[in-house]
């Protein structure tokens, strides 16, 4: 599988290098844009979800480094107020 990472920006000016194990995010971000955090979390949930039940196709379990990768995402995204944003700076495969 090709994985990648994608690097985003926080409503606090912090960034975070993301990881996942599918090329798949993105179709779900575009480098550059700003999105509702709500609307992050969402997009990112569905994304993981389709790269781990890529991996489980292919190697019979799905992907705990997405699970992990999901868990931080969520983690960070939570200190946050839902009407903040979350940028995608970059794509790194």
């Amino acid at each position: 599988m090709p994985e990648m990472h994608f690097r985003v920006t926080w409503p606090d000016g912090s960034d975070t290098r993301c990881y996942s194990p599918s090329l798949v995010i993105k179709d779900y971000f575009a480098a550059g844009a700003t999105y509702p955090l709500a609307d992050f979390l969402m997009r990112s949930r569905e994304a993981y979800g389709i790269a781990s039940e890529r991996v489980r196709q292919k190697f019979g379990f799905p992907c705990s480094r997405a699970a992990r990768a999901l868990a931080e995402v969520e983690g960070i995204g939570g200190r946050f107020p839902p009407d903040a944003t979350v940028t995608v700076d970059a794509f790194e495969e």
